[in-house]
């Protein structure tokens, strides 16, 4: 009698679980234990150095369009995967529209 899919799934989803926990368990118990000697490495910058706060922020603006440059693109990659089985130029207009986003972000960048 053949395994039925809907117990396979579960079945090894445990069995790679309890593998993954095994091997967790078996090298906590053999690896090499850190000594005190090696504290100075544990330090932020382990040479010492305290990071002004002024140096330590982040360019949120510059950070936000790396953002849509990439939604842009994970969208654009969503919609190629899922429209490669339609039939006409579904794909080409996906990538028309994500073409003309970036290009939008582009020009909005050099107008600033």
């Amino acid at each position: 009698m053949p395994v039925e899919t809907p117990f396979l799934l579960p079945a090894v989803f445990v069995i790679s679980l309890a593998i993954a926990s095994a091997i967790y368990l078996i090298s906590g118990r053999i690896s090499a234990r850190g000594s005190s000697a090696n504290t100075g490495k544990t330090a932020p910058y382990a040479c010492g150095e305290d990071l002004p706060a002024e140096e330590a922020k982040v360019d949120l603006e510059r950070f936000l369009i790396f953002t849509v440059y990439f939604l842009v693109f994970d969208v654009l990659a969503f919609a190629m995967a899922t429209s490669f089985s339609s039939v006409g130029l579904v794909p080409v207009a996906y990538s028309l529209v994500a073409l003309m986003a970036v290009g939008m972000l582009v020009i909005s960048r050099r107008h600033r």
